[in-house]
């Protein structure tokens, strides 16, 4: 049995995604809302980490997981932004 199981790489992919999302999620933040650079910054990780799913022989039923990482690392990035402007 291999020690990297399909647990063990959908969260490294997971986490991945959460990582990778945080600069733009930063970024996103102090940007106007539905503008095209708002827009950019969501859309900008999306072929990474496709590319990553790919590689790691993930099919299609994986992506919710996938999302919730990346929708954590752009509002964690986002909090981070504004709580360094707060101080």
């Amino acid at each position: 049995m291999s020690i990297w199981n399909t647990t063990t790489v959908l969260a490294l992919l997971t986490l991945a995604a959460l990582v990778l999302n945080l600069p733009f999620g930063y970024l996103r933040v102090k940007t106007k809302k539905f503008s095209v650079m708002w827009f950019l910054y969501i859309h900008l990780p999306i072929p990474f980490i496709f590319v990553l799913r790919t590689m790691a022989g993930f099919g299609y039923k994986f992506i919710p997981v996938l999302v919730v990482g990346a929708v954590l690392g752009q509002f964690i990035g986002g909090r981070l932004n504004t709580s360094v402007k707060a101080s």
